[in-house]
């Protein structure tokens, strides 16, 4: 496609549909490649918050509130239920 080029209001609507994928793909990237590392990663399964760690262990740190607003470039303190 060339520079200049206007984009028509079909292509950027089929172009608009494929980013949901490409949104699941590169957070399913960014979850193996968290864990090739040897890190660790939050999640949420079945209600609970979870820690899934590199070797496959899985800890469960609390019961998972229903909604949790985070800020960009925030840390959230988690209290464990041990």
């Amino acid at each position: 496609m060339k520079v200049n080029q206007m984009l028509s209001d079909e292509l950027v609507s089929r172009l608009e549909e494929k980013i949901p994928a490409m949104v699941k793909g590169a957070i399913k990237a960014a979850y193996i490649d968290t864990l090739a590392a040897g890190l660790s990663v939050m999640e949420i399964r079945n209600g609970m918050l979870v820690e899934t760690m590199a070797d496959g262990q899985h800890k469960v740190i609390r019961v998972a509130k229903p909604k949790h607003k985070v800020a960009s470039d925030r840390t959230i303190k988690v209290r464990r239920l041990s």
